[in-house]
């Protein structure tokens, strides 16, 4: 298909399938996204690029969510921190404008695996946090951010970050959550296409995706080296403010531990220590 045939939309949507941001950012600064597509169509040596139908693979991965791009007035103005990896598009699910979902939006976050008292720690922040009207954001993982959508889904929207196409739930049955989520007013999103399944490179990108999407970061209980942690990070890395709940002596607050020790995190016992520091 000549490039320009090629809508704005489905050439992002075919170079965001293929190919990360930073990789096509340098390009897409000279040239529109379908001459990108095009470009690199030319210089595949292997074919594979070549037999692909942009505008029909578009097509039918809509049937069951929307593409965003930045020029769509929904598109979220946060996005622009993450500079050259800003994402070339997003797969949507749920409320109709994610910029204005995304306005006031704080993540609640924490182990996979944590104790009675951390989720009733996420429930307790993430309930306070929907009841002043801001949006929770979490990644429906198991664990603190689950519990961290089910404690604001009765006081407000809230905002799940997916590792994996947005075709299905990750993990998968948290399908219901999910649904809950898109079916009340909040929103899915995810960097990658209907089938794509998660994996460590999409829950790195996903991780800084949901950082930028939010103003804050709450991280509630955080083995070091975890998923958690790396959510943390990505806060440090954009200057987002990053809240930790100190929980002393507990083998699974070593990352909490850590960044308090070190200065990077401001230690927020409670729910209503966030909203100063917010």
């Amino acid at each position: 298909m000549p490039a320009s045939a090629l809508s704005e939309r489905a050439a992002r949507a075919a170079l965001a399938a293929h190919f990360t941001p930073d990789q096509v950012a340098a390009d897409l600064t000279q040239h529109s996204p379908a001459d990108v597509w095009e470009q690199r169509v030319r210089r595949d040596t292997t074919g594979r690029l070549s037999h692909l139908r942009p505008v029909a693979e578009l097509s039918n991965a809509q049937l069951s969510c929307r593409f965003l791009i930045p020029s769509d007035p929904q598109w979220p103005a946060t996005l622009a921190d993450l500079g050259p990896v800003c994402p070339l598009g997003l797969w949507v699910r749920g409320h109709d404008h994610l910029s204005e979902l995304t306005t006031s939006t704080i993540v609640v976050t924490g182990n996979r695996a944590p104790g009675p008292e951390a989720i009733a720690r996420a429930r307790a922040f993430a309930g306070a946090i929907a009841e002043a009207g801001h949006t929770v954001a979490a990644s429906l993982a198991y664990g603190v951010d689950a519990a961290a959508h089910e404690a604001a889904l009765p006081n407000g929207p809230t905002l799940a970050v997916l590792p994996r196409g947005l075709d299905q739930a990750h993990p998968h049955n948290h399908a219901p959550l999910l649904r809950s989520i898109t079916s009340d007013g909040g929103a899915a999103v995810s960097l990658y296409r209907p089938g794509t399944v998660a994996s460590g490179a999409t829950l790195k990108a996903s991780a800084h995706l949901l950082v930028a999407l939010a103003q804050a970061v709450v991280l509630i209980e955080a083995l070091d080296h975890s998923q958690a942690l790396r959510t943390a990070e990505a806060a440090i890395a954009l200057k987002r403010p990053l809240l930790a709940v100190p929980s002393e002596g507990s083998l699974h607050s070593g990352g909490n531990a850590h960044l308090l020790a070190e200065g990077l995190a401001r230690p927020c016992p409670t729910p209503a220590h966030a909203f100063p520091l917010l």
